[in-house]
């Protein structure tokens, strides 16, 4: 079975946080955000939002210093230079 959030433009982004690294999948166009803690737990997903609220959130992630990683990326490239 396919996801949802597999079959429209997803966006991956991780930052480090109080000394945690953490992920966060979104889809604007599904109005879906997951964000998972270091052990790839999920610990908060909002479902429903529109395209915009998702890039507020998105925008929010960034000032924690979020980078957006492509989805074929090697793990942890965006710890590097």
């Amino acid at each position: 079975m396919v996801s949802p959030m597999n079959d429209k433009p997803t966006n991956i982004w991780f930052w480090i946080q109080n000394g945690e690294i953490f992920k966060s999948v979104s889809s604007p166009d599904n109005g879906t955000i997951c964000i998972y803690n270091q052990q790839d737990r999920l610990i908060l997903k909002r479902t429903g939002l529109s395209k915009i609220q998702v890039k507020q959130i998105e925008q929010n992630i960034i000032l924690y210093g979020a980078k957006k990683v492509s989805k074929n990326a090697e793990p942890f490239r965006f710890l590097g230079k």
